[in-house]
């Protein structure tokens, strides 16, 4: 199936910020929904005069008078007459007689959608007439407020122009409050009234100024006035982000919108929810992630300590073998320190190995202190992996940068390359060199040097991957020479980017 922007451009009349409205709607419409008590389609004009069904949406708080599936749909004939009528004239339609065709039965509405003053769509309202009782308060309430959305909706006024987070938005059956024009609360759900008493308001909601009553139980004298002015904001007509009402006792998440239906009563719909555990785990979470980066950036800092102390003691040794032991060690532990400097600042237990590479690569010294000049470069993305495999992977490949251009390059200097290359979750990590080669008989399992040692332990112990090292034939050309090693590394883990 495509996407509902592919759906919509697919319409005869469907410029980008008529596709943007279009998508704003539906990205709320479970609101209209819900208060309506009916299935929501929208529906396109094609070309050839027939309307397809490009979205659609049940409600939440009543039976559904449509389980099938209608996206992708297409009506023509009579039976798009409604449509073509209330695209044409720019007004809600409400058909004449119920549908009993089907096994519910349901009367429909049609209403445009209207943007930049032109109707670039229909919403086809679709009621369940199954459900036969005495409408309560309530859902007198949310039918009121619904037929006052649908109008906006055909004015152009509904959605707003910012696309919303439905997901963390208050809905109908978390708590609804009604305003009037001068901000009063003239309604209150069950579920708003526990929602304000949760927040420590102990008097009446109804009747009640509620930007005045909202910003008295903030614990935060700013927060209150920002949250006061929200509320006077929809009610004036605009749309404020949705925002936290964070008492002594409990928060509430509120969401104002306002009611400017053409012809009629003025006013705002607020919904709140209780959101006091969700944003308690979020502080618990912020306060855990912040403790992990401090641990990671105190490594750090003990690393480098460390790597200070293994320089100053390298200086002071006459043995030649010992001083590079020492300067050996410290390039070692520099590389791990750079993996929890790149942690501290990041969000996610993840690294960013590229750039943790990019900063191990000069620390090296270009790897000239150690045998002839060697130019180093580096193709392909590594990516961002877990901390458990970046670590190891970075000391490996460190390695055997070290190790080729230690032995590589007797005669003069040369150049090495490293290599990423990535096949869905496997990663191969070549370091090839145009040095002399391995000698003859090299094994590179039975070589008991101490860097091919580490290698060999992290590759296969800490990430599960193989090693392999190759060089052309005794005898090869010249510009066949050198050296190929191969980190064949499965699951190494998905790239975050």
């Amino acid at each position: 199936m495509s996407s509902l922007s592919e759906r919509l451009t697919r319409g005869s009349a469907s410029t980008p910020s008529q596709v943007d409205h279009a998508r704003r709607l539906v990205a709320d419409w479970q609101l209209l929904a819900d208060l309506a008590f009916a299935d929501l389609t929208l529906w396109v004009p094609l070309p050839t005069g027939a309307w397809w069904c490009v979205a659609q949406v049940r409600p939440l708080t009543a039976p559904t008078s449509r389980p099938e599936d209608l996206v992708g749909s297409e009506v023509a004939g009579e039976l798009a007459e409604p449509f073509r009528t209330a695209h044409r004239e720019g007004r809600p339609l409400t058909e004449g007689e119920p549908d009993w065709s089907g096994a519910t039965p349901r009367r429909r509405e049609v209403i445009p959608v209207r943007h930049d003053g032109v109707a670039v769509a229909v919403l086809a309202k679709d009621t369940n007439l199954a459900v036969t009782r005495s409408p309560s308060t309530l859902e007198l309430t949310y039918l009121d407020i619904a037929a006052d959305l649908c109008l906006m909706v055909s004015a152009g006024t509904f959605p707003p122009q910012k696309l919303q987070d439905a997901e963390m938005s208050p809905r109908v059956g978390d708590g609804l409050v009604r305003l009037d024009g001068a901000g009063r609360a003239t309604y209150a759900s069950p579920n708003a009234l526990s929602a304000y008493r949760r927040i420590g308001v102990s008097g009446d909601v109804v009747g009640a100024d509620l930007a005045d009553l909202t910003r008295g139980v903030c614990a935060d004298r700013v927060a209150g006035e920002a949250v006061a002015a929200g509320i006077a904001a929809a009610v004036a007509g605009r749309f404020p982000d949705p925002m936290d009402v964070e008492s002594r006792t409990a928060t509430m998440l509120l969401r104002a919108l306002p009611l400017q239906a053409p012809g009629g009563e003025e006013g705002a719909l607020v919904l709140v929810r209780d959101v006091t555990d969700v944003r308690s785990r979020d502080r618990a979470l912020l306060t855990k992630d912040a403790t992990i980066r401090e641990i990671h950036h105190r490594v750090k800092n003990n690393l480098q300590t460390v790597a200070a102390l293994l320089r100053l003691q390298a200086r002071r040794m006459t043995e030649p073998a010992a001083r590079a032991a020492l300067e050996e060690s410290v390039r070692r532990v520099a590389s791990i320190a750079v993996v929890h400097e790149t942690l501290a600042g990041s969000r996610e237990d993840v690294v960013d190995v590229d750039d943790v590479l990019d900063q191990v690569l000069p620390m090296l010294g270009d790897l000239t202190s150690i045998g002839p000049a060697a130019g180093t470069r580096r193709t392909g993305s590594f990516g961002e992996l877990p901390a458990a495999a970046a670590t190891p992977l970075v000391l490996a490949v460190t390695e055997l940068l070290h190790n080729a251009a230690e032995h590589a390059f007797p005669e003069g200097p040369g150049s090495i390359e490293l290599v990423a290359e990535r096949d869905d979750e496997d990663l191969v990590v070549r370091v090839r060199d145009n040095g002399t080669g391995l000698p003859e008989g090299f094994d590179p399992a039975a070589n008991d040097g101490l860097g091919l040692q580490i290698v060999r332990t992290l590759v296969t112990s800490e990430l599960g991957g193989t090693l392999s090292m190759t060089s052309p034939p005794s005898g090869a050309a010249a510009g066949q020479r050198g050296t190929e090693v191969v980190l064949a590394l499965p699951g190494a883990g998905r790239p975050r980017r």
